[in-house]
């Protein structure tokens, strides 16, 4: 039978190619094919011309421009079909559609993968690999479809039933439920995907609502397409309740400590008690939130060392932050000056240099006062506000200091510091000995 549709399809070609009207075919082929790579090279074009769109919005669409090309050479051939079908034979025309179809799907795929996979504009190597397997996979299936083998797969595997349960399949509803969620479930991440990008651009909304939002509307599409998509090639969903069963007893054995941090994840989203970009410690982690996930949270140290820290310890332990209501933070450092220092006048001058330095808040002016009268001197501490608290405090400190030394020294204060005197304690022996040293 397949070799009797051959020999059909290499007669119906062979039949075009000796009737006139194969210029028609071959016409509306090459005129379809310019005009879908002109229309792709002029969205290529006004990409690159418009600067407005960068980063992964740029990568996103210059992927779809790929996907135009072969669907507006699908469609021109399909209406070139339905027009010469009425004067001239269009064989030719139906052996390029599949062709022309195929790699349609392949762009579009490719489209889908990175928008889902690649956020970042990145294509892995693993990404790369997958391309390259969906390629000849699409590539193959168009093969059997034009050689006519399809049918015949189609009808073996309908033959082969699988128990289960109480509910008997066939391998052909098995594939295609699993190519029916693939699908669904691929375009439910990038309708995921494209919503994050949307409300992550919207800033009337605060950042932990957006990302809540944007969570939970992509588990929503996630849940709808795969239960859409098992109803509609006629699996009984009831089969999941086996499925929902296992889970609930997995959750109560062994996934306590997963779904606290889950639920954790949420209840910090929620009641706003962390946002990205706050500098916050908790237990011997201190840094800028980066992220907050699901199930962990990514501090950023100001050394560039990254800690995952489970949302559990965020809700159930102790937490500063430095940026909750206000991201004024008090700054204190101390100095000692001798005993016969102008007192209000070095205090005046400490103020003075720390407000010299630009990160220390002008509107909250630095402060000093007299802290201890030493055993050395008279100890001092100046304490000054900042408003960056996630630039850190060691720099401005540091400045701080500086600026306290250099106006110290510029009028000649002294800062006293601890001296010890050596007394030696009986006659120089002149055998060489060392005599005894005490220190006082």
């Amino acid at each position: 039978m397949n070799q009797q549709r051959l020999t059909n399809l290499f007669n119906d070609l062979l039949g075009d190619l000796q009737d006139p009207g194969i210029m028609w075919q071959l016409g509306a082929i090459a005129a379809s094919i310019l005009a879908g790579w002109g229309l792709s090279r002029l969205i290529h074009k006004w990409l690159r011309g418009d600067g407005s769109r960068t980063g992964v919005r740029q990568f996103g669409m210059e992927s779809f421009g790929r996907v135009v090309g072969p669907l507006a050479i699908v469609c021109l051939l399909a209406l070139s079909q339905v027009v010469l079908a009425r004067w001239h034979h269009i064989n030719l025309i139906k052996l390029a559609l599949p062709i022309f179809g195929s790699l349609a799907v392949i762009r579009f795929g490719f489209y889908l993968l990175r928008r889902v996979f690649s956020r970042h504009g990145e294509v892995g190597a693993a990404l790369l690999t997958f391309e390259k397997i969906f390629q000849l996979v699409v590539w193959i299936a168009v093969a059997l479809y034009v050689l006519g083998y399809w049918d015949d797969i189609h009808r073996y595997l309908d033959h082969i039933e699988i128990r289960l349960g109480k509910n008997r399949m066939t391998l052909a509803d098995i594939l295609q439920a699993a190519l029916s969620v693939i699908v669904t479930l691929v375009l439910a991440m990038w309708a995921g995907a494209a919503l994050e990008e949307r409300l992550m651009h919207v800033e009337t909304l605060h950042s932990n609502l957006r990302v809540v939002m944007a969570r939970v509307g992509r588990a929503v599409l996630i849940v709808v397409a795969v239960l859409f998509s098992l109803n509609m090639v006629g699996i009984d969903l009831t089969v999941l309740s086996v499925f929902g069963g296992a889970l609930g007893v997995g959750l109560g054995f062994g996934l306590q400590k997963i779904a606290s941090n889950y639920v954790s994840g949420f209840i910090i989203l929620l009641d706003r008690s962390l946002a990205i970009g706050d500098m916050i410690t908790v237990d011997k982690f201190s840094g800028r939130v980066a992220r907050i996930n699901t199930r962990y949270t990514v501090l950023q140290g100001l050394d560039g060392i990254e800690s995952i820290v489970p949302n559990e310890m965020l809700v159930s332990g102790v937490v500063q932050n430095s940026s909750l209501t206000s991201k004024y933070v008090w700054i204190g450092t101390k100095v000692s000056v001798s005993y016969e220092t102008d007192l209000d006048f070095v205090l005046k001058l400490l103020e003075e240099a720390a407000a010299a330095v630009p990160r220390v808040l002008s509107e909250r002016p630095p402060s000093a006062t007299l802290l201890n009268f030493g055993a050395d001197g008279l100890e001092l501490q100046l304490g000054f506000w900042i408003a960056d608290p996630e630039n850190g405090r060691g720099g401005v400190t540091s400045d701080v200091n500086r600026a306290i030394w250099k106006a110290l020294k510029e009028h000649g204060i002294s800062v006293p510091f601890p001296q010890r005197e050596m007394r030696i304690v009986g006659p120089i022996s002149t055998a060489g000995a060392l005599p005894e040293v005490r220190p006082e």
